[in-house]
């Protein structure tokens, strides 16, 4: 049986991609918000229906230029049910994270415990949508604005999802969006940030250009995370496909939900009916199901099908913060971490596979 990854990079067609770089032959213009940037700024705008974007070499550094931009401090509230990256952001620019736990209904974090959390030096927080589940956004803004606090959503998951058909590059103070070759909509590596604030989105993009205001003026103490014209490019490709890559993605969600919805012990996260899902993830969580996670998972792998151990460990588990954190505080988080395993999911999976995957977990 041919390997079955738990995702594969949604691709142009050859022709569509090498029309689209053609012209960069003749311009030699590659980096540094060349044409193809702008536009692909100019279409995401437009998709996204939001005011400020910012497009970045990849969501990592994009999250980090918002904490340095908004002048974050202190502690920062936030999730361990997380990809490394989230957590990584923040303390990377020096501040300390204050890991809330999760809920139990789609595994984002627990508005209820925000508050409790929140000292003299909280300075924000940073929510996750998982797996293109979204927070509690009126809460968490709700208890933001009572305290003075800035709120970034990281929406690496999110991508074009919507809700109550308002998108979420519109919550909050920004919006993070990862454009992994990995994600739903991607360019190669990349990312963006969606801001309210104009004012942020100029200094973002003074940011990633290493400071630079003028030809032999230097403001800030910035670095470098452009997003070069090929990233661009595919992006552009990818954008006018992503329809139909959401639609693709649409069936094999359906189904698996077909398949695993009626089995004792394994527990499925349907989308709310008020969220336009990108189908980006299938994530299964195995409670009181015959085997445990890690034996479904090492089963599944003895059959050429690679799914992942999505997010496990807990951030707030990782060796490189050992004695500083302790995932006991999380046990919502801690559960479903040991529980849960993204099966695959893309585009172009073939159904018949998915029913080869779900004919293996029913036996």
């Amino acid at each position: 049986m041919k390997p079955i990854q738990v995702t594969q990079s949604s691709m142009p067609g050859f022709t569509e991609f090498s029309e689209e770089i053609r012209d960069l032959w003749d311009s030699r213009w590659l980096t540094n918000m060349g044409v193809k940037h702008n536009a692909l700024e100019t279409e995401l705008k437009r998709y996204l229906n939001t005011k400020n974007i910012t497009l970045f070499s990849n969501g990592h550094l994009a999250l980090e230029y918002a904490i340095e931009a908004f002048q974050l401090t202190g502690e920062v509230i936030t999730t361990p049910f997380t990809f490394a990256s989230t957590t990584h952001a923040i303390v990377r620019k020096g501040l300390t994270p204050v890991f809330a736990d999760i809920n139990l209904n789609d595994y984002t974090i627990e508005t209820d415990n925000i508050e409790r959390l929140i000292t003299d030096k909280t300075s924000a927080i940073i929510a996750v949508h998982v797996y293109g589940n979204v927070c509690n956004i009126k809460e968490i803004e709700s208890i933001a604005s009572k305290y003075n606090l800035k709120v970034i959503f990281d929406a690496a998951h999110a991508f074009g999802v919507t809700v109550g058909g308002e998108s979420v590059a519109n919550f909050g103070d920004a919006s993070m969006f990862s454009f992994h070759a990995t994600k739903v909509f991607h360019t190669i590596e990349g990312g963006a940030l969606t801001v309210k604030d104009s004012n942020i989105k100029d200094l973002l993009n003074i940011y990633k250009n290493f400071g630079i205001t003028g030809p032999e003026t230097i403001q800030y103490i910035g670095g470098n995370a452009k997003m070069n014209e090929f990233q661009a490019a595919m992006g552009l490709c990818n954008l006018r496909n992503i329809d139909m890559e959401i639609g693709k993605r649409k069936k094999v969600f359906e189904r698996y939900v077909e398949h695993l919805s009626s089995i004792r012990g394994i527990k499925l996260l349907p989308p709310p009916k008020d969220v336009s899902s990108n189908y980006a993830y299938f994530p299964v969580v195995f409670d009181g199901f015959q085997l445990s996670r890690d034996e479904v998972y090492e089963k599944l792998m003895k059959h050429n099908i690679f799914p992942r151990k999505y997010f496990y460990p807990l951030t707030n588990s990782f060796e490189c913060f050992r004695e500083k954190f302790n995932a006991e505080d999380t046990p919502v988080a801690k559960y479903i971490a040991e529980r849960v395993l993204t099966l695959p999911l893309y585009g172009d999976l073939m159904l018949e596979d998915v029913d080869k995957i779900c004919i293996l977990l029913k036996e």
